[in-house]
């Protein structure tokens, strides 16, 4: 590695989960008292992930195909996710959030996107351009809907 590259990645290495977790705060904080953690990770995983599989979330989650089925089925009861078969394969199914649901998670990111504005308010413009330009060059790098 080159020396700039190697800093680089070390700072992203650095940066990156402090930058997480900030948001993680956020967003849990935004998501209400009468939705556990697990439930919205999986609604903001259905919303980013349209769909996608069981076995997907499952996997996003860390958790058992059973629990991820028995997870979904408590949101379908609580009106914030619906659970229909694929019209491609019927074996599979499609989860997908209801407004309910969604205003939920956008929310949330709302709440989480005006604490991280607070936090780079008193960046210049120039130093804001620079942060806009590098998340612009990460973005197709990172941004993987399959992984």
């Amino acid at each position: 590695m080159t020396n700039l590259l190697d800093t680089c990645t070390h700072e992203l290495m650095d940066t990156a989960p402090q930058i997480m977790q900030a948001i993680r705060v956020e967003m849990r904080r935004g998501r209400g008292s009468n939705i556990s953690i697990p439930q919205f990770r999986t609604l903001a995983f259905i919303q980013r992930n349209p769909d996608s599989s069981l076995s997907k979330l499952a996997e996003h989650l860390g958790l058992t195909l059973p629990s991820v089925s028995k997870l979904v089925d408590g949101l379908v009861k609580l009106d914030l996710v619906i659970r229909q078969e694929s019209t491609a394969d019927r074996r599979r199914l499609r989860l997908e959030l209801t407004q309910i649901g969604a205003s939920i998670v956008n929310s949330a990111r709302i709440g989480a996107q005006e604490n991280l504005a607070k936090k780079l308010d008193h960046l210049s413009n120039p130093e804001l351009e620079t942060i806009y330009a590098a998340m612009q060059l990460l973005h197709p790098i990172f941004f993987n809907r399959d992984g």
